[in-house]
Order: C-alpha cells, then sequence, then structure tokens
C-alpha cells in the first residue's frame, strides 16, 4: 500500500494535510514532517488543523505554518488525513467529495479515503511518514527527524506502552542520527506546561476514585474556566494516575461545554482500552485510547466502569 500512496502523490501536485481535533504528539509531527516531505518532492502543500498546533509542539520546526481553521479552502487536488477514522474525526468542513489518502496506525483504523494505508504494527504514524521519505528518497533533514522523533517519544508513551520494540528504537536511532535531539525534544514535550494544567492536575487528584487496579478522576466545565485553562491542559493528566504502582487502568473524564465527557483510557498492558473505546465511537492503541459519552458524570463513569470490569482486572505477574 505504501506503493500506491507515492504513485497517487507522484500523480498529484497540491495537497492539504489535516489530522484529529485536538491533535497529539504524534498527529502534529507526522503532519508538519509529511508536509515537508512533499515539498521536498515538489510538490505544494499545507497543513490545516481545526484546533491548531499546542503549546507544547509549537516550537517544532514548520509549526508556525500550520493553518487552523474550521474549513479547508482553496483548490487542492488530494487531501492526506493522517490519524482518523473518518473525516468527520478531524472537525474540518470541505473535505468531502476530494481524494483522500488515508494514513493511519490504530487498531480502530477504517478505509474511508480512495487510498487507505492502514498499518497497526506501526509504532506511530510517524513511523509510517518515515517510511514514505525513505521510499521517496528524500533525504531526512534535522528538521524533519525533530518532529518524527517527537511524534514517536509522545505516541509510545517515551517508549513505554505496549508495542515498543526493536523496531521503535531502530526508528528512533535512525532519527537522531538524521539530526534529532532527543534531550530538547523531551524538554519541550515535558518541562513546558502552563500554570493552569497544574493546578487543574492537583484538583482532579484530590478527588481521585480507585476501585482496586482501576482509578479514575475528572475535570469539570467549572474547573476550566476558573483556571482559565485550555483543552490542551488536560493533556496529559490520566497518566499521573496511571503511574500509581498497583493501577492497571486509569481514566480521565474531561466535562465540555455542551455537558458530555471526552474520557481517556490508559492501561499498563494488562487490559486493551481500545476495545472499550470503540464501543462509545471512539478508538485508539491497546494501552491508550479515548471516546465520548453522555453527562452528567456519574453516568459517564458508571458507563465506562461498567465495559472496564465486566471481570477483574488480572494481576499483573512480577517477573
Amino acid at each position: 500500500m505504501l506503493t500506491e500512496v507515492l504513485k497517487q502523490i507522484e500523480q498529484r501536485d497540491r495537497f492539504v494535510l489535516t489530522s484529529h481535533a485536538r491533535p497529539d504528539g504524534d498527529a502534529i509531527g507526522s503532519a508538519l514532517a509529511c508536509c515537508q516531505i512533499l515539498r521536498l518532492m515538489g510538490k505544494k502543500a499545507e497543513v490545516v488543523l481545526r484546533d491548531g498546533v499546542p503549546r507544547i509542539y509549537q516550537t517544532l520546526p514548520f509549526a508556525e505554518k500550520v493553518i487552523q481553521s474550521e474549513r479547508v479552502n482553496g483548490k487542492y487536488d488530494a487531501a492526506i488525513i493522517l490519524e482518523c477514522d473518518s473525516i468527520q474525526r478531524t472537525r474540518l468542513q470541505g473535505l468531502e467529495g476530494g481524494f483522500l489518502i488515508n494514513i493511519d496506525h490504530h487498531m480502530s483504523g477504517r478505509p474511508f479515503g480512495q487510498v487507505n494505508w492502514i498499518d497497526p504494527k506501526a509504532v506511530a504514524t510517524a513511523e509510517m511518514i518515515y517510511r514514505l521519505a525513505r521510499e521517496a528518497g528524500v533525504t531526512m533533514s534535522p528538521e524533519i527527524a525533530t518532529c518524527l522523533y517527537t511524534a514517536v517519544l509522545t505516541d509510545t508513551g517515551s517508549f513505554m506502552f505496549e508495542g515498543t520494540n526493536e523496531r521503535t528504537f531502530a526508528l528512533a536511532r535512525e532519527l537522531v542520527l538524521a539530526g534529532a535531539d532527543p534531550a530538547h525534544c523531551a524538554r519541550n514535550v515535558y518541562f513546558a506546561h502552563s500554570t493552569a494544567k497544574l493546578q487543574l492536575l492537583g484538583a482532579a487528584l484530590s478527588d481521585m476514585h480507585r476501585d482496586g487496579a482501576l482509578a479514575w478522576i475528572s475535570v469539570t466545565q467549572e474547573q476550566m474556566e476558573r483556571f482559565a485553562a485550555k483543552e490542551e491542559d488536560c493533556e496529559g493528566l490520566v497518566n499521573y494516575v496511571l503511574s500509581i504502582q498497583d493501577v492497571e487502568v486509569a481514566v480521565f473524564f474531561r466535562e465540555t461545554p455542551g455537558g458530555d465527557f471526552r474520557v481517556s483510557l490508559r492501561s499498563k498492558g494488562q487490559l486493551n482500552v481500545a476495545e472499550v473505546a470503540v464501543k462509545f465511537g471512539g478508538g485508539g492503541h491497546q494501552c491508550a485510547s479515548g471516546c465520548a459519552v453522555d453527562g452528567p458524570l456519574a453516568n459517564a463513569v458508571s458507563q465506562i466502569l461498567a465495559e472496564l470490569k465486566p471481570g477483574p482486572i488480572p494481576p499483573r505477574i512480577s517477573s
């Protein structure tokens, strides 16, 4: 399928690239890198995102060129959609009816485009973009390598999620050899939090709930407004709960202005949380997935916990 993707790219000139709303590191890094790869192939390309670039990724090369918009404007020969199972996930208008190239690595990926390259064995969409660059004969510049390394770093949970293997580190090595600075990438992601994010974290952890190996926290819309927090300030809060030694599954409930809840699910590998997310119209990885459920909070919690606990979460076997 990589050959078909490259063939379709070579036959066209103008591209728009996008990813899902509330983009994460893999979405941003892969889109920025892929856009630059297309430009080096002699193509015209732009990245358009519904929600723009989160603060912690704004120092990435080419990030300042991203267009934040609710609609794709202009004439494009094709749209390359990264990390989505449908065009609806982008929350962008104007993609309907165009030629779509779908590139995704999630188990929940769906073939909605004219060309669909879905590889759940890839550790991140960034790995697929790296392979695209190699197949196209594009030189891996330090700037492209930085974008892809950041994408791999974040999508593997700093190389901690299940699925991280020797190929992951081989890819990271290639990106470092191409000019990515691991320490610099990590500092920009993990040491650039806002005050609001830590205030949200404190409020959420003060009301943490436990049930055996399962733990969950929540953030209300009132708290978001009180701390003047942005959507991106909720990113990664669930991981603090997962860091508890005997917690195997962690859940974060984020109330939206409309009163429903966005749900982030994390696992240390004993339970496949992607299967739970898919039941609510979401998706993701075995160890990191998301979905949305109706409020109020008690309803959201009961729905998710009912799916997480049809039986006991198996205990972790010490090696």
